[in-house]
């Protein structure tokens, strides 16, 4: 199978929504949040550079979700007050947290592993 764009597409927003229904509902842990954020980021990244290697993509995805997460140490006003808003809320986060960086991480090797078996037996199918 080649790698498409819509069936990323429709993996992200799937991502988007499981990420929004698991701060909704309070049993689940808030790091299962942070690492589908992650698998989110590992997806668009995925779609704007469709045809990278996974090295690219890996690599780019972790330098986007850890950038986020220190940029919350960060408080100056315009920052805060763009927190506040849902949006900000959603993108930039409210704190530091290193538990955040190990969901973060464990979210785009999740991600790529998946990705890696799907592409695999995808292959094996059309072959």
């Amino acid at each position: 199978m080649k790698k498409s764009r819509i069936y990323y597409f429709v993996l992200l927003l799937l991502t988007i929504f499981l990420g929004i229904m698991s701060r909704k509902i309070p049993q689940i842990p808030l790091s299962t949040g942070d690492f589908l954020y992650a698998v989110m980021i590992y997806i668009l990244v995925r779609i704007i550079f469709i045809s990278k290697n996974a090295l690219y993509i890996i690599t780019t995805s972790l330098l986007i979700c850890y950038c986020i997460e220190f940029l919350q140490l960060y408080q100056g006003k315009c920052i805060i007050e763009l927190r506040n808003t849902l949006f900000g809320r959603y993108v930039l986060g409210q704190g530091f947290l290193w538990t955040d960086i190990i969901a973060y991480t464990f979210g785009i090797a999740f991600a790529f592993s998946i990705e890696r078996i799907i592409l695999k037996n995808t292959n094996q199918v059309s072959a």
